[in-house]
């Protein structure tokens, strides 16, 4: 297929995964709105201009132009003014005034019915589990791509099958070596007639299931004449093969060498035979899978930790000749170009393709659920962290037998909302122009 094609369709397909993301992203808020009886008055993806809608009972459902994200609109979001119980303005000062606004216009809504139905109405935790509810549904679709990715898929690992032969064998400390094979010391892999593609099924009579247990088994037979059973095409071949004694790098827990302080690999004395393993996508155990999204969540926390410094990072990659980091944060147009990339790598196969696919969408929806509960407004930590104060506030008004000083209003904190708002609109544009004039190397 075409390359430009195939680049469009991976283009496509995260784009429609994170459309439907945030879509349940929205829904994973509506659900226990309507559950605690809230009146939800609409349901929208993007923002802007409606596109098109319809209407379920209580509820418009819609989509809009501008696929930036998505809201719930609940009646009573912000409470009526605590002096007099009016929702009209009650000073000209700045501030005041953006939350007097707002308080205005949540209350246009406000129908004499829907007394017990109002969002500053319900319990602490009734608001918390609202508005956990977008960044739950983020995790579960991020463990669910993990899933499909880790158990469907599976990680590239070394297989047993024969990449390659090494023909001969290297003489440590010689001033030259030898790389003719009609002359040279053949490895005991070469000397055996293994050949690329042949598949290690058996080793000194024992069944082998995986290359670091192969590797294990060779790298404590050195010396020792053993048979080996390759699978060749439809038919198994036996042959004998005598591992030589070599220096080896140390293996650590991983599988992985072991580097030293100086960055150098530590060595020992181990058996070689002289063959390479092919990669393969290997299906994980069902086990894998928490712990894996633990490692994405923690790699995309501490992104966010850093996010400032990240961000002028890429401000300045962006406006200069410094390169970009490749684990730096990247906008939707960085994630859409990544996808295309990886969807028209045609010498890749088409299942570790689609793998990588899945595996940006997992990436992309735990993203989505750490940065949101970030506790400031508008973010959905943010209405978390006023609920809990709003508890907080409760409990330490009892303790002193003092009256319930009653809802939080959120309202007060709309000033800091609109900075944080703001700042988050700057550095979503800038990051969207260094993935447009310096987009992040990921494949070399």
């Amino acid at each position: 297929m075409n390359p430009t094609v195939l680049f469009v369709l991976g283009v496509v397909f995260v784009a429609v995964g994170i459309a439907v993301s945030i879509a349940l992203h929205e829904v994973g808020h509506l659900l226990p709105a309507k559950l605690f009886k809230v009146r939800v008055t609409r349901y929208m993806i993007g923002f802007g201009p409606t596109l098109f809608s319809f209407r379920r009972g209580e509820t418009e459902y819609g989509v809009k132009a501008l696929p930036l994200g998505g809201y719930v609109a609940m009646v009573g979001m912000y409470p009526p003014n605590a002096t007099d119980g009016s929702v009209r303005q009650s000073s000209t000062g700045m501030f005041q005034s953006l939350a007097e606004a707002a308080r205005d216009q949540a209350h246009e809504e406000v129908r004499p019915e829907d007394h017990g139905r109002l969002f500053y109405q319900l319990p602490v935790w009734k608001k918390a589990v609202i508005m956990l509810g977008g960044p739950a549904m983020n995790i579960i679709l991020g463990i669910l791509c993990t899933a499909i990715l880790l158990m469907g898929f599976g990680t590239p690992q070394p297989t047993t099958q024969i990449a390659s032969v090494s023909a001969c064998m290297v003489t440590p400390g010689s001033g030259s070596q030898n790389t003719d094979p009609a002359t040279c010391t053949k490895t005991p892999a070469a000397a055996a007639g293994f050949q690329p593609g042949d598949t290690i099924v058996a080793f000194d009579g024992r069944p082998v299931t995986g290359w670091d247990q192969l590797t294990a088994w060779i790298r404590a037979s050195a010396g020792h004449e053993v048979q080996v059973t390759v699978r060749r095409g439809d038919a198994e071949v036996t042959t004998k093969v005598t591992p030589v004694l070599s220096q080896r790098p140390v293996l650590g827990a991983d599988g992985q060498p072991v580097k030293n302080a100086d960055g150098t690999y530590q060595t020992t004395q181990a058996g070689f035979l002289g063959i390479g393993p092919r990669q393969g996508l290997v299906p994980q155990p069902a086990s894998s899978v928490l712990p894996a999204v633990g490692e994405n969540i923690a790699q995309v926390t501490g992104v966010v930790v850093n996010l400032p410094a990240r961000v002028v990072a890429v401000g300045q990659a962006a406006f200069s000749s410094a390169p970009r980091d490749p684990n730096g944060p990247i906008s939707v147009v960085g994630v859409g170009r990544v996808a295309g990339e990886v969807a028209s790598m045609e010498d890749v196969p088409l299942q570790a393709r689609i793998a990588t696919l899945v595996g940006i969408l997992a990436g992309v929806n735990l993203a989505l659920a750490v940065f949101n509960l970030v506790p400031l407004l508008p973010l959905d930590g943010g209405h978390v962290a006023g609920a809990l104060y709003e508890g907080v506030r409760r409990r330490v008004a009892a303790w002193r037998r003092r009256p319930d000083p009653g809802p939080f209003d959120i309202a007060k904190l709309l000033p800091l909302t609109y900075v944080v708002a703001s700042v988050l609109l700057v550095m979503s544009a800038l990051l969207i122009y260094a993935d447009i004039v310096k987009p992040v190397n990921l494949f070399g």
